[in-house]
């Protein structure tokens, strides 16, 4: 990217985890995405809500840390976009005694489509995500329909 292409879309995504630890296989995924020129990651935060009620931001530099070490070859990821706030925020959606992987990414693979749109004088007008268990509750809804008939 040069300083004249624009910016993909920025999401963010909450995923919850029962317990304090987050797999290897997350980390795998993310580092896969990046190494692939999917996505940039912008920030990497962990929350905690406690068995109170109480969320608890995690220090990823916190050597004492255990059950996180997947994640620490992220620590560098941290934009400024994402606000303590905004993680105390997304920790308050979290169920009791359960720890959440909040990330803002650009979505690097739209740069080109999102660049010819704008040379072309296209600009987004509406743009929403469906819920990936929106999306599985309905493929499952309609196989069963399907199974019925």
């Amino acid at each position: 990217m040069t300083d004249l292409d624009p910016p993909g879309p920025i999401d963010f995504v909450l995923i919850e985890f029962p317990g304090t630890a987050v797999g290897n296989e997350m980390a795998a995924a993310v580092s896969a995405l990046i190494e692939g020129g999917i996505i940039r990651l912008y920030d990497i935060a962990v929350a905690q809500k406690l068995s109170d009620g109480t969320v608890v931001i995690i220090d990823l530099t916190d050597p004492a840390l255990t059950g996180l070490d997947p994640l620490r070859p992220f620590l560098g990821a941290r934009s400024g976009l994402l606000s303590d706030d905004d993680i105390a925020e997304a920790g308050a959606a979290l169920d009791p005694d359960h720890i959440a992987l909040l990330l803002v990414f650009e979505n690097a693979w739209a740069v080109p489509f999102v660049k010819a749109a704008l040379d072309q004088g296209g600009q987004v007008v509406a743009s929403d995500r469906i819920p990936v268990q929106t999306i599985i509750d309905t493929l499952d809804a309609l196989d069963a329909a399907d199974a019925a008939s």
